[in-house]
């Protein structure tokens, strides 16, 4: 590895120190069902979000629920306390495609149909409400 790149990636690990994430990797259910459940809860305030996916009838929001909880325990054990209520949000939250298992299904007349069974990565960042203004700003 050169000098520049691992300048680079150091001040990337010194980046990440203070971010509070989680990942949920190959769910299997389509990115496509996960960016609608993902969507009504970017940018919102954590406790809000749960109480959103909490009652929500999708399978994907209990899925998400589990994720979210995991990203607020990393954000207290990075800064050691308890988060309050109205303290934190989510910052950054994306769904992207994992690899897709094809399959082949019988038809009539000797052909076959693929059936492409999706799955899904998904990430979320959790920030405190004042950095994320900061930010935008």
């Amino acid at each position: 590895m050169g000098v520049r790149k691992r300048n680079s990636a150091d001040v990337m690990k010194e980046e990440r120190k203070n971010i509070a994430f989680a990942k949920l990797t190959n769910i299997p259910s389509s990115p496509r069902k996960m960016r609608l459940v993902a969507d009504m809860v970017r940018g919102q305030e954590v406790y809000r979000a749960l109480g959103i996916l909490k009652f929500s009838n999708k399978e994907a929001a209990a899925k998400l629920e589990k994720l979210l909880r995991s990203a607020i325990a990393n954000w207290e054990a990075k800064n050691e306390r308890k988060a309050e209520s109205g303290e934190l949000c989510i910052s950054t939250i994306y769904v992207n495609c994992a690899p897709m298992l094809k399959r082949l299904r019988p038809a009539p007349q000797g052909r076959g149909y693929r059936i492409r069974k999706r799955a899904n990565h998904v990430t979320l960042i959790v920030d405190t409400i004042e950095n994320v203004k900061n930010k935008k700003a």
